[in-house]
């Protein structure tokens, strides 16, 4: 434990509700509410004008929309939310070498490791300065916790939500944690917190008092032990610059139950193609090559083939991914599927042929005697013409027109789509409807949420030119006639 608070926990408010806010003027200050949209759908972040309706992440979308029937529901926009958390990851690191991101929105900073924080001032100061800096280059705000531990940091970044700052003072811990809930302390979820509710402990002085032994007695010598430092305030877990990876997935859950199996093919290899993207983009190859299949009655069956050499090769992992799905019997249909590398390394083997003939398969069952590729993309090949499928317009994601320019897409559906044409930092923009095929609309790029200053272009002086001073703008230019003399670069000191 430190004696000065130079652990800083930083969580993003309301992350990625926040950045649909911000990116679209028309919803500020309205309920926003972010995840899948399908009757399976959960909620993956709400606004704060949400919230109020009690809405909340991990909630059934369903229950949601029964909560805040008018609130706008957008599905997520990762890439463009990835991007902004990079510059506040960036920003993070110029505070310190020690920097462990926990998810897109949220890290530890190390203050002591980066020399920027000593004591309970420095470490104050570098809080704001640090959600001054995010504001000014995101637009967005975040929440910082400062305490001598992760585990009082993260406490303390929860009691500044939204938009603030709270520093534990080291020495004022059990104080601080005597009458809360037990369930603030990590590793206390749901069920254990209700064995500790049976036990009688529903508060952390409650574990305080029960001591170490009955802490044991009850949970097991290592999570007991860990609980009961814990409740005395105690947490010397480091801040660690980085994780290893040991795998990289993708996975989509259906609204509707899939049985076509050509369909399910083609969307086997939609997730190999994502999770390669995502492995590319993490630096990594891998050797083994997992399906996830999740059927009609919530039986989860995987399966997994390791190959010769790691391999980032997208042919590879989906053809070795095709080939563990024809070990799953799906007829009875789909609601989940999954994609999968691990078995991670930062190089990849350049025998290509070597990766793609495996070496062992695993699963359940029926994991082995693969039906070969060329056989299944033969079979796989629907007959007679087929319909060019509907485009298809997610709610909340970024468009353009060729008229009317910028927008996003607040619905769809018979055939038409519905565009509201604003950007960020722009009045509230009107709202036009298209045919969903229409020609000169486009899937676009979302637009940064703060734009770069423009550079205030340096006058070149031209030689033998006499500068000429203005003291008041010409009377005819004014009025809108012929423009007076330029101006010189005497007459606006305050621009260079």
């Amino acid at each position: 434990m430190r004696t000065a608070p130079t652990i800083l926990h930083l969580d993003m408010d309301a992350f990625f509700a926040a950045a649909e806010q911000a990116a679209k003027p028309s919803l500020r200050g309205k309920p926003v509410v972010v995840g899948g949209l399908g009757p399976r759908g959960v909620v993956a972040t709400a606004s704060y004008e949400a919230r109020r309706f009690g809405v909340h992440s991990a909630m059934p979308m369903g229950q949601a929309r029964r909560l805040a029937p008018n609130a706008a529901y957008l599905v997520p926009r990762f890439a463009f939310y990835r991007s902004i958390s990079e510059q506040v990851m960036r920003l993070l690191g110029l505070l310190s070498p020690l920097v462990e991101p926990l998810s897109l929105d949220e890290a530890f900073v190390d203050l002591e490791a980066g020399d920027v924080a000593h004591d309970t001032a420095g470490a104050r100061a570098a809080g704001e300065r640090l959600r001054a800096d995010i504001l000014a280059t995101t637009g967005l705000t975040g929440s910082v916790g400062l305490a001598g531990s992760k585990m009082l940091a993260k406490i303390a970044s929860e009691q500044a939500k939204p938009d603030g700052l709270a520093l534990i003072v080291p020495g004022t811990e059990r104080e601080l944690l005597g009458p809360k809930s037990v369930r603030i302390l990590p590793g206390v979820g749901p069920a254990t917190g209700e064995h500790l509710r049976r036990a009688g402990m529903t508060t952390v002085s409650d574990l305080a008092e029960a001591g170490e032994d009955e802490l044991v007695r009850l949970l097991g010598r290592a999570h007991g032990s860990s609980l009961y430092r814990m409740a005395q305030g105690h947490d010397d877990r480091p801040v660690v610059a980085e994780r290893d990876a040991k795998s990289v997935s993708v996975e989509d859950t259906f609204a509707v139950d899939l049985h076509d199996r050509v369909r399910i093919r083609g969307e086997v290899e939609r997730l190999a193609e994502r999770c390669v993207e995502r492995l590319r983009a993490s630096g990594h190859s891998g050797r083994t090559i997992v399906l996830k299949v999740r059927r009609f009655d919530f039986s989860t069956l995987t399966r997994s083939e390791t190959l010769r050499g790691p391999t980032d090769a997208l042919g590879v992992v989906r053809e070795a991914a095709g080939r563990l799905l024809e070990s799953v019997d799906t007829t009875g249909g789909v609601r989940l599927l999954g994609v999968g590398v691990s078995g991670l390394a930062d190089y990849t083997q350049e025998d290509l042929f070597a990766q793609a003939e495996p070496v062992e398969s695993a699963g359940e069952r029926g994991g082995e005697g693969a039906t070969p590729v060329v056989a299944v993309a033969a079979a796989a090949q629907p007959a007679g013409p087929v319909a060019p499928a509907e485009r298809y317009w997610a709610p909340g994601h970024d468009v353009r027109h060729a008229v009317h320019g910028a927008g996003w897409v607040q619905g769809s559906g018979l055939g038409r789509v519905t565009v509201r044409f604003e950007e960020p930092g722009s009045a509230p923009g009107r709202v036009r409807t298209f045919a969903v095929d229409d020609p000169e609309l486009e899937a676009g790029e979302a637009l940064p949420l703060v734009r770069e200053p423009v550079p205030v272009p340096v006058p070149v002086p031209v030689p033998g030119a006499v500068p000429v001073s203005v003291s008041a703008p010409s009377t005819a230019a004014g009025r809108g006639g012929a423009p007076g003399p330029a101006a010189g670069p005497d007459s606006h000191p305050h621009h260079p």
